[in-house]
């Protein structure tokens, strides 16, 4: 089974990496870090593929997110895979730990205050709401 762990590019996904990995020691299991190219980000990707000689196809594409993905597990110390996904990202993620069979989803939500602890980024409440199986998520983290 896999452990897939959806990062992004904010410092939340130091501490989804982490969990990730606990689990993983735990359930002898590879950790799948995952990371989805937002629609704008693709569109961006794709002026720039545009605007060389060659345009950039899907394939290049998730290879850029795989890149953000391996960047966010460099300090992992279990096997894993660096996933590169292209869409929304609550879907994406969604869809590819199904299709994994994963043990668990982990996410990091955004910063709230206490009462907005709540309530979790659109995102994470998506993947929530939405996953097959259970979701690791760190509601206890510090808020600015």
């Amino acid at each position: 089974m896999a452990i897939v762990a959806a990062v992004d590019h904010s410092d939340r996904s130091t501490r989804v990496i982490r969990e990730a990995e606990t689990l993983a020691k735990a359930f002898d299991d590879t950790v799948h870090v995952v990371y989805a190219l937002t629609r704008s980000e693709f569109l961006d990707l794709g002026i720039s593929g545009a605007q060389s000689e060659e345009p950039l196809d899907m394939d290049q594409i998730r290879a850029v997110a795989a890149e953000t993905a391996a960047e966010a597990a460099t300090d992992l110390d279990v096997p894993y895979e660096a996933v590169g996904l292209v869409g929304d990202a609550a879907e994406e993620v969604t869809r590819y730990a199904e299709e994994q069979d994963a043990r668990y989803i982990i996410v990091g939500p955004r910063k709230r205050s206490r009462t907005g602890k709540a309530l979790f980024g659109s995102v994470a409440q998506s993947i929530l709401l939405n996953a097959s199986c259970p979701v690791v998520t760190d509601v206890d983290q510090e808020t600015t």
